[in-house]
């Protein structure tokens, strides 16, 4: 039977997450939230700061193995801490969750490749400036659900890599959508090798953000999740060593993407869930305070419903992704259709259930003096995030 006991170390980094998203991130994101220039989000000392911190604390390189400089958490333990700071900065949570996707691959992937995790991967792990963000570049302009679209020879990613000598030369552009794209270090692209073979035909490269070539635009405005940088990544020739190709284009393909998807929604569903309890949580200790017809709104039934069906919702979409983190770490790849499923049904519940406590807060709900309506925005980014749900679930279908 599974424990749902904690261990004393996860214990201990849950509680230094919680500490530290309360006391630091929390604040910080609430005022960054509020700068309408997204631009300026990002270059103001107050977001570097926090991600220094975050660095220095080890957020940064949880999965990452302790031989590579890592602290190689499973990943139970892992979204854990991003449910953690979910509650407190899911704007935080959203951009750390792939900050490091570059040298976990690179780990996956090319474990004895020396050039590439001294390059990329200890270089990483050691910095505590919180600027070696790095990216995952899939989404495109026209390539967007089509990304898992294994089957159509004719659909595949626009932006190309072309073979020169023993170098690839990348050409195209990735979409605005691109987590972290305007602020990273380095990135993953999947770019076209061989078009003959559809999506399939995608080469999987590691690219420093210093390449000459490699440009970004401005960070995309959005409702919620104003920390989280989006911005799209363009490549004009940008000239890549032959060695910067960790996964060549081929039949495994799908095991990668579906890998990479697998991770991806569960720590997607664990930022709903950290965002439906910081709802969940203000409205619950404004219910036993806020007195109308004689007592306090709590006493009300249809408050309380609305409290009991937020908390309920909370429960069962954290054991649904519990399952999902407890298969990755037993089985290889984890399990697609359990993952996808667990992301959609978090990130439904957060989007209802954040609506919900507004309507516990009343007037009080759509004030931007109180959390409540921050955590509904930010909660419906997260239908689309890592995949739009309505796809996901066709995807997660395929494998009944």
């Amino acid at each position: 039977m599974i424990d749902f006991e904690l261990t004393e170390s996860q214990k201990q980094i849950v509680g230094t997450a919680q500490e530290f998203a309360r006391e630091v991130l929390g604040p910080a994101e609430v005022a960054l939230d509020k700068i309408s220039d997204p631009e300026q989000v990002f270059q103001g000392k107050l977001y570097w700061n926090c991600m220094a911190q975050a660095f220095e604390l080890g957020f940064h390189k949880m999965a990452i193995p302790e031989k590579f400089g890592g602290l190689g958490l499973d990943p139970q333990s892992t979204h854990l801490v991003w449910e953690e700071i979910a509650r407190w900065a899911p704007g935080f949570a959203a951009g750390l969750i792939p900050s490091g996707v570059a040298p976990q691959l690179i780990c996956f992937l090319t474990p004895d490749r020396k050039d590439l995790t001294e390059k990329f991967v200890a270089p990483y792990c050691e910095d505590k400036s919180g600027k070696r963000i790095t990216s995952w570049c899939s989404s495109e302009p026209e390539i967007g659900t089509d990304g898992s679209n294994y089957y159509d020879p004719k659909v595949h990613h626009h932006t190309s890599a072309a073979k020169k000598g023993d170098r690839y030369l990348l050409t195209g552009a990735k979409s605005d959508f691109v987590s972290n794209g305007g602020v990273a270090d380095s990135y993953i692209v999947f770019a076209c090798t061989n078009p003959e073979l559809g999506i399939k035909g995608s080469g999987t490269f590691v690219v420093p953000a210093n390449a000459k070539g490699l440009s970004h635009g401005k960070a995309l405005d959005k409702i919620g999740l104003r920390v989280l940088n989006q911005a799209p990544v363009v490549f004009d020739e940008v000239e890549v060593p032959g060695e910067y190709l960790l996964f060549p284009c081929g039949e495994l393909y799908p095991m990668l993407h579906n890998s990479i998807i697998t991770v991806g929604n569960l720590a997607v569903g664990y930022l709903a869930v950290g965002i439906m309890r910081g709802a969940y949580e203000y409205a619950l200790e404004h219910s036993k305070k806020r007195v109308q017809w004689g007592k306090p709104i709590f006493q009300h039934q249809l408050t309380a419903a609305k409290l009991f069906e937020c908390w309920q919702a909370i429960e069962s979409a954290r054991a649904f992704l519990w399952k999902g983190s407890w298969l990755s770490k037993n089985k290889f790849l984890g399990d697609v259709k359990t993952s996808l499923a667990a992301k959609v049904y978090a990130t439904n519940q957060a989007v209802k259930q954040t609506a919900e406590m507004i309507q516990v807060l009343g007037g009080y709900g759509i004030s931007k003096e109180y959390p409540v309506e921050k955590f509904a925005r930010d909660a419906n980014l997260l239908k689309i995030m890592d995949g739009a749900n309505d796809i996901l679930i066709a995807k997660a279908a395929a494998f009944l």
